[in-house]
């Protein structure tokens, strides 16, 4: 469990962070400089007020200097984000116990490290894409580069390398397969999406095929649902935009957690 506290609250660290690039990223402005300030008196915030969660609740959402009000979303991103690292970690460490062995156990390592990137860039695009309807290049790609060095360095410390085929089939097939849906209907499916699509087939598809099948049929299954309840309660119309990132995101992590056993579920109601 020490490992998962730990993470978990550098997983709070890390939403802190996050919550500059949600903010800044859309609009165009660095994330490394000015330092973060309010935005209706702009004082400068100390690292005294930026401790995550903490420094919100000790200020009762308010700035120190003109008491204008804080979003709640500040502290709710660091903890969700700190609660997500540190679910990431219990699964992982269940799921895939580290090897006595010091090079295996530093593969089983960067594959944490590799999911818990994933984690930070699903809060991330999650929150743009509902704010924007927008997938930022400069977020998603990246995902590309990032997850295939720590994949593969991975895959040769463990001595695994046939997870790297199943995850550049993951990769191309998610990829084209949002495309063709892409080209077939524009208004439908974004490149945005498209993009998203193939670092999200990588990191499934590393993990293996039920992962993989969970992860990519969950998004249609998950965003589906949630449309139709909300032209039920016609809070869109049927022809309404409602951002699909999120439900990719939500649908892969649901593959990840829980892909296998769902897989055999399913597969075990035909005697499979």
């Amino acid at each position: 469990m020490m490992p998962a506290v730990l993470l978990g609250i550098f997983g709070t660290m890390i939403g802190s962070f996050l919550n500059v690039v949600i903010f800044r990223v859309p609009a165009g402005r660095s994330i490394v400089a000015p330092p973060s300030a309010c935005p209706t008196c702009g004082s400068r915030i100390r690292g005294y007020d930026n401790v995550p969660v903490l420094s919100w609740l000790v200020l009762r959402g308010r700035c120190r200097v003109c008491r204008t009000g804080i979003s709640g979303r500040y502290p709710t991103v660091e903890l969700g984000t700190g609660l997500f690292f540190a679910a990431v970690t219990v699964w992982f460490l269940h799921t895939h116990p580290l090897a006595a062995e010091p090079a295996a156990a530093a593969g089983g390592i960067l594959q944490l490290v590799a999911l818990l990137y994933l984690a930070a860039i699903s809060v991330t695009l999650a929150l743009i894409d509902l704010d924007t309807h927008r997938l930022p290049n400069v977020i998603v790609l990246p995902g590309y580069g990032v997850g295939a060095v720590l994949l593969v360095a991975a895959a040769l410390l463990t001595g695994n390398p046939g997870s790297l085929v199943t995850a550049g089939i993951g990769m191309a097939a998610m990829f084209c397969a949002y495309l063709l849906m892409a080209v077939i209907y524009p208004n439908g499916m974004g490149l945005g999406d498209v993009k998203l699509a193939g670092v999200l087939g990588l990191y499934l598809g590393w993990l293996g095929w039920a992962p993989l099948a969970v992860g990519a049929f969950a998004a249609f299954v998950l965003g589906g649902l949630f449309a139709l309840v909300l032209v039920a309660l016609r809070r869109v119309s049927r022809t309404g935009g409602i951002p699909f990132g999120p439900w990719m995101l939500a649908g892969a992590w649901l593959g990840v957690f829980a892909g296998a056993p769902i897989a055999h579920a399913y597969l075990s109601m035909f005697g499979l």
